[in-house]
């Protein structure tokens, strides 16, 4: 149970640094010309984007180590917990992905 514990722990450490990590490293797409509206547009669509992607890849992360922590201890609650958080991080994934996808379109389409 204790070495358990550790993969939980270990598995919120690298989800709360991956955050980090994506959270501060988030760079604004440099977007020149068409209208200053259509670009603000653009990198708030861009920031959700990246937000979202950050939030899917922990949600995965903590799913995973949910998941697993309950196959190994016999807690099929906590292993369907951990089943649903990773598909709900993945989902949020494809959202973040759909949004920075789109902040590029609407870059193109104001140039």
């Amino acid at each position: 149970m204790r070495g358990g514990l550790a993969w939980l722990l270990a598995g919120g450490a690298i989800g709360a640094a991956v955050t980090v990590l994506v959270l501060n490293s988030e760079s604004e797409p440099e977007y020149a010309g068409g209208y200053d509206s259509v670009d603000r547009a653009a990198r708030k669509t861009f920031g959700w984007g990246v937000k979202q992607r950050a939030a899917g890849k922990v949600g995965g992360v903590v799913g995973a180590v949910k998941e697993g922590f309950g196959r190994a201890t016999g807690d099929e609650d906590l292993e369907a917990e951990g089943t649903v958080d990773r598909v709900a991080g993945k989902v949020k994934d494809i959202a973040g992905e759909v949004g920075t996808a789109a902040a590029q379109t609407i870059h193109d389409l104001n140039r």
